[in-house]
């Protein structure tokens, strides 16, 4: 499977470090000694790190940061790819050598991270082994987005003759929500810039632009009513939706609170949720659009893209 560097660190490797909150201007990368894995522990050799909005929300501030357990200096970026190559005492389940995906919170950008074998992406990490038929690129995309689309899915728990109206659809969480409503049978309308209409419709989504009037745009495209809403950006495409008679059952946010709706939380996914997600994408039922690749040393503007929210897919880091 592919790799994307030969570059093999022993004494030292690198790590994106933050030495002060803030925006992509403060992402550096250092020099570090490389961290070795204790019990019940693996150390992954990260050959790419997936970008997702979380990650410079959370280093934005030091309140914000705090709500997050972060302390400097931290650690940026949360999804992962790579290899096992380090075993601490007593873990099992893992070899040398296996090709793993997951997340670890705030430190994924980095040559080496290690991960409870037990753990989970907020407390010590976790990993899952990467199947056969998904890159290294790929699947650093999955865990973040993936388990937060699957939880946003089982809010609203679309299935045949529902219309489901997808806000923010063309955003790194959208392009799971939107092809995972589509394989449940669901009709998929998502709200978008004009530049996104061909990419929401080469995801199966029939794309409505967003701002003022949406409601009634919506309307014009589905005069039979929507069913079901995700809103994946902020409160526009729920507020739309409860306009469109949609009830608040059925209606979902990831980035927003609104009384009466239900959250979505990546962290309450259904257990084995990720892994179908990786099943799908190993059998090409699901696929993950990658807007852009950067080497480490361009970790600014990698976020600088991604936060700019107009990449239509993934941004990932190569290590």
């Amino acid at each position: 499977m592919q790799q994307y560097s030969t570059r093999t660190p022993t004494s030292t490797s690198r790590a994106v470090r933050l030495e002060s909150f803030g925006g992509p201007e403060v992402l550096d990368v250092h020099e570090v000694p490389p961290p070795r894995a204790g019990a019940g522990q693996i150390r992954v050799r990260v050959t790419a790190a997936g970008l997702n909005p979380m990650d410079w929300f959370m280093t934005s501030d030091a309140e914000t940061a705090a709500r997050f357990g972060l302390s400097l200096p931290a650690g940026f970026g949360t999804d992962y790819a790579g290899v096992v190559d380090q075993i601490g005492d007593g873990t099992t389940g893992f070899t040398t050598g296996d090709r793993v995906y997951g997340g670890a919170l705030s430190r994924a950008v980095a040559d080496f991270v290690i991960v409870e074998a037990a753990g989970t992406i907020a407390v010590g990490g976790d990993a899952h082994h990467t199947p056969d038929g998904i890159d290294d690129r790929t699947a650093a995309t999955l865990s973040i987005a993936g388990c937060t689309a699957a939880a946003a899915l089982a809010v609203v728990d679309p299935g045949p003759g529902d219309t489901v109206l997808i806000g923010g659809a063309a955003g790194g969480v959208g392009v799971f929500a939107v092809q995972l409503a589509r394989l449940a049978g669901a009709r998929v309308i998502g709200t978008g810039s004009a530049t996104s209409s061909d990419f929401l419709r080469s995801l199966g989504a029939e794309p409505v632009a967003y701002g003022d009037g949406l409601a009634d745009r919506v309307r014009g495209l589905a005069p039979g009513g929507v069913t079901a809403a995700i809103d994946l950006h902020g409160t526009e495409t729920a507020q739309a939706a409860r306009e469109l008679g949609v009830v608040d059952a059925r209606i979902t946010t990831i980035a927003a609170q609104i009384d009466g709706i239900t959250p979505a939380n990546g962290a309450n996914a259904a257990p084995g949720a990720l892994e179908e997600i990786a099943r799908l994408v190993a059998t090409k039922e699901l696929r993950v659009p990658i807007a852009a690749h950067f080497p480490v040393e361009q970790i600014r503007a990698a976020v600088e893209l991604q936060a700019g929210r107009h990449v239509h897919g993934k941004v990932v880091i190569d290590l």
